[in-house]
């Protein structure tokens, strides 16, 4: 199926009384049946309830309501792109319509799960992948829509339901997207509550569903902050935390395309992604070429006060330290510049300017479309920088060489879950590149790109001295 293919403005015209409802959320997100609750505890019971059901069904049922949720994806990717955009104030609506398709062909579902076998003269031994039951799940405001739905199949395929506490500043989007699974499921075959949410989400109901007996498992998705706080509930949690992707880029790289993938890959959704580059560790004598393409791409390049300008815009300095401004997460380049009172066109997608790795703008995650450009004598400085610039985080990098020794060495010592070498930092998501895809990136708990297999766990089955017909 493709995007391209399915008649936009017939199902606009379907969704648009409910599109402006939904903007009461009282009125929208109160119908049960949909998964929308005002309480957590009864979301909760729920979404249990849903789980007896779904643990007694043939694999084969779950992957028609999977099926179900997929064209249910497509078909409302627009209005979901639109009304992430508008709810959040963050990222583009063309490059969310593209993440929804990403979900929707893209997720794993239940061909994923795999059995291991042993058989010999003793019997049969199996090892096969269950639920864990009712999984809890957080949300962020950068992908909100998308990681409902991604955790959903993954989660579902795996046998479990899930209970969303979606982020504050996403609940509209988040609790569509919830309504939209659980229509598919009813069409599917009845069954309601597969995915559920409360009508305001809290620290209150996070802490709620952190504690609650029923949710053995916690899954968050979103900022350091809430990571922290599901693994230190006492619960089995994966946490799919922050990142300050860096791209290393040595002199024995296709400059032009280098330029080129950095620049689609920074302003994919104006660098909302997690895995999106962040920052520019080049070697000296690239460097000039390097910024030569990217301003052909479309980079508007600042330098000199102007940069302490921006500084000053993006960031809240308080007690000496620099705060995101969070007005400018996802921004639009040319809206960010005219802040600073630089007008210019808005074919310009993306800011850049030269620096030292201690530059707050290449230190800290913006999220925004904007790359600052550190320059290095060789690759062993290249290596070292770009390491300390990632942060530990161990989540994403990318570079741009064709020198294998050069790519196997930072590869090793960046250590990230997800590495992408000489293409767009997308490309990890199966767009553009191989593979699937995914919006939970547990970098900080090990299970990396996570998928229906990551919601299960090991079940060994024995029988003892028989069914060995070898």
């Amino acid at each position: 199926m493709s995007i391209q293919k399915i008649d936009i403005e017939k199902i606009v015209k379907n969704v648009i009384m409910e599109f402006q409802n939904s903007k009461n959320m009282d009125k929208m997100n109160t119908n049960k049946e949909d998964g929308i609750f005002e309480d957590m505890n009864e979301a909760i019971a729920a979404a249990k309830e849903a789980q007896e059901k779904v643990k007694t069904m043939p694999i084969e049922f779950r992957e028609k309501i999977i099926k179900c949720i997929r064209e249910k994806i497509m078909e409302h990717a627009k209005i979901m792109a639109e009304m992430g955009v508008e709810e959040t104030g963050m990222g583009r609506v063309g490059d969310k319509i593209i993440k929804h398709q990403l979900v929707a062909e893209k997720t794993p579902g239940t061909e994923s799960l795999t059995t291991t076998a042993w058989s010999g003269d003793r019997g049969l031994t199996l090892v096969e992948q269950g639920p864990f039951g009712v999984i809890g799940a957080i949300t962020p405001s950068t992908n909100p829509s998308e990681t409902v739905l991604c955790n959903t199949i993954g989660m579902l395929a795996a046998g479990n339901t899930v209970v969303f506490n979606p982020h504050p500043g996403a609940i509209r989007v988040s609790n569509y997207a919830v309504k939209l699974i659980n229509e598919a499921a009813k069409e599917a075959g009845g069954i309601i509550n597969i995915a559920t949410s409360v009508v305001k989400p809290t620290l209150e109901t996070a802490d709620i569903l952190f504690k609650h007996k029923d949710i053995p498992l916690l899954v968050a998705t979103g900022g350091p902050g809430v990571v922290t706080a599901v693994l230190s509930s006492g619960k089995r949690a994966m946490g799919a935390g922050a990142g300050n992707p860096p791209v290393l880029v040595d002199d024995t790289a296709d400059i032009e395309k280098a330029a080129r993938d950095i620049v689609n890959g920074a302003t994919f959704d104006n660098n909302l992604p997690c895995i999106a580059e962040k920052e520019v560790v080049v070697l000296d004598v690239v460097a000039d070429e390097l910024i030569m393409h990217m301003k052909e791409n479309g980079c508007y390049q600042i330098s000199g006060e102007t940069v302490n300008r921006l500084i000053k815009e993006v960031f809240i300095e308080k007690d000496g330290k620099h705060i995101l401004n969070r007005k400018y997460v996802g921004k639009d380049a040319h809206k960010i510049l005219k802040a600073i009172g630089i007008e210019v066109p808005e074919t310009i997608r993306c800011i850049i300017f030269e620096g030292t790795k201690d530059n707050p703008m290449i230190k800290e995650e913006l999220m925004m479309p904007i790359l600052g450009i550190v320059r290095v004598k060789d690759i062993d400085e290249g290596i070292k920088v770009a390491v300390e610039l990632e942060g530990g985080n161990r989540h994403s990098a990318h570079m741009h060489s064709k020198n294998i020794d050069n790519l196997t060495r930072f590869g090793k010592a960046v250590d990230t879950a997800i590495f992408v070498k000489n293409g767009p930092s997308y490309s990890a998501l199966g767009y553009g590149g191989e593979g699937y895809t995914t919006f939970t990136i547990a970098s900080r708990t090990g299970e990396g790109l996570t998928y229906a297999a990551s919601f299960t766990k090991s079940r060994r089955c024995v029988m003892a001295d028989n069914l060995c017909i070898r």
